[in-house]
């Protein structure tokens, strides 16, 4: 399903708190909705530029995501109502968001090497990251009360206490690039490294496995989700495919039907089926499980 903005390169996207799909424009600079039955909304961002990235359903039932060209941190209601808020640091290139245990939005600022926290009131705080040019990406919610983080540039996957204490984990995998991650099934963590080309698995006690993707010789997986069928599904930026994997480490994977569509993030809808964003052609994408 094409965007109703031609060119607008959407990049996240994630299950709203009224059933339909909200996804960001980068390119647009806008904050879409999509029903289920394929009926789009959009919403102009206030701030020219800000070219919004990642989005989370918040604890507030309102939509939160980052600006990553202008160090803001955006909030929409499901009316269509922004409020943003600006980040202390400049240069900070906000992009992953999710939702903290402790009802915070926990995000990702690659450009300052730091996770950053907010509060539905928009109080900011920021944590480093101890490792110097980490470029920290995307988090999730553990299911041990903390935040993990991928750590693009270093090869690793980082965890953050509420507390802003950090650990970081060397992902084993040779030429490691963690990109998406997401809180799985089993408890553990899963992430996408585009440059091993594999699924990875970490345990909360810092134990990785490494799953090989092998069907084009460089994939390059991005985003990452939790399945309604208890498997993760992830995109595969470069393959041009929607994938599959299960607890155990079977595989699968279906190809998107329009050639070159570089799919970047994967969520699941109110209505049972895998929704992503296609970034190059400007389309909304669904698989069915």
């Amino acid at each position: 399903m094409a965007t109703p903005t031609g060119d607008s390169a959407p990049v996240g996207i994630t299950a709203g708190p009224d059933d339909a799909l909200w996804f960001t424009e980068n390119a647009a600079n806008k904050v879409g909705r999509v029903t289920t039955t394929g009926t789009f909304t959009e919403y102009s961002v206030p701030t020219a530029g800000a070219g919004p990235a990642e989005i989370v359903a918040g604890p507030d039932g309102a939509l939160w995501f980052t600006e990553t060209n202008t160090d803001n941190i955006g909030r929409i209601t499901t009316g269509g109502t922004f409020t943003e808020y600006a980040l202390p640091t400049s240069g900070a290139y906000p992009w992953g968001i999710t939702v903290g245990p402790d009802g915070a939005l926990w995000f990702a600022e690659p450009g300052a090497n730091n996770i950053g926290r907010i509060t539905t009131g928009g109080t900011v705080t920021e944590y480093a990251v101890p490792t110097s040019g980490a470029y920290p990406l995307s988090i999730t919610a553990g299911s041990d009360g903390a935040l993990w983080f991928t750590e693009v540039l270093t090869g690793g996957i980082g965890r953050i206490t509420t507390g802003g204490t950090v650990t970081e984990y060397a992902v084993p995998a040779l030429d490691s690039l963690p990109i998406g991650i997401t809180s799985g099934p089993d408890d553990a963590l899963w992430f996408t490294d585009a440059g091993a080309a594999q699924i990875g698995k970490v345990t909360t006690a810092g134990v990785f496995t490494g799953y090989d993707l092998t069907d084009v010789l460089f994939p390059f997986p991005w985003g990452i989700t939790t399945g309604p069928d208890g498997a993760l599904w992830f995109t595969e930026n470069v393959g041009n495919d929607i994938g599959r994997i299960t607890t155990t480490g079977t595989i699968s994977e279906v190809s998107i039907p329009t050639s070159g569509a570089s799919p970047l993030e994967i969520a699941t809808g109110s209505d049972g089926n895998l929704w992503f964003t296609e970034n190059t052609v400007s389309q909304i994408g669904t698989v069915t499980p």
